[in-house]
């Protein structure tokens, strides 16, 4: 049995990171899992310049000033020292405008590559301040992923594919998608948030059942 697992998420929204990060505890520890995981897109900041925005000021602009940004940084910081992940803020300068990040991860899904590409975003922005709204960086991931990076480079100096990754936006909030992350199951059950791992061990678990498998042993146990 397959089930979709349609995720709607932004490389740069903190907490798609976070509930990245659960979701691959909980999948690595289900190795036979029934998920067909999908990246849908969703921009954080869909209004954002081209070029991009400085992190300080965006953050100023959110947060009003430096008590508001340590005040949403601190939950942020907390999951990821839970989760043991190592986020560098300090070197992030720019927040980009992800729509061609999105077009990446839109040719990805094409050859089997989202979830690296995915995770080479995440760790290109949170880790080591690349700017994943510049072609180059885009094309570099592309590489890691075993994608080519050449070809993408072209092809994000055109307009290719800008549209459609932008409808399938509209279309995500006209369903309803309003932040992120957010998870839909099996085309029906909706799971907003980024939700720890044993919430999803325990859908696995249950959609096992469903079908009539033993579900596999939890990692932990």
């Amino acid at each position: 049995m397959t089930v979709t697992l349609d995720i709607f998420a932004d490389p740069v929204c903190p907490w798609c990171l976070i509930g990245k990060a659960e979701l691959d505890r909980a999948l690595e520890s289900r190795p036979d899992h029934p998920f067909d995981v999908t990246w849908r897109p969703f921009r954080l900041n869909p209004d954002m310049p081209r070029s991009g925005m400085a992190h300080t000021a965006y953050m100023l602009a959110r947060f009003k000033d430096d008590k508001g940004i340590i005040a949403a940084n601190r939950p942020v910081l907390e999951a990821a020292e839970r989760l043991g992940l190592w986020l560098n803020m300090a070197a992030i300068d720019r927040i980009p405008d992800t729509t061609d990040a999105h077009r990446l991860l839109h040719w990805a899904r094409i050859e089997g590559a989202q979830t690296r590409v995915m995770s080479g975003l995440m760790t290109a922005h949170w880790r080591e301040g690349r700017n994943i709204g510049r072609a180059d960086v885009l094309a570099q991931i592309a590489d890691a992923a075993g994608m080519d990076g050449m070809m993408v480079e072209r092809l994000l100096a055109t307009d290719a594919d800008r549209d459609e990754v932008i409808e399938a936006e509209t279309h995500a909030r006209q369903r309803g998608v309003t932040s992120v992350p957010t998870f839909i199951v099996g085309n029906t059950h909706v799971v907003p948030g980024a939700q720890p791992a044993t919430l999803w061990q325990q859908v696995m678990d249950e959609l096992a059942g469903q079908c009539g498998t033993d579900p596999t042993t939890d990692a932990d146990d």
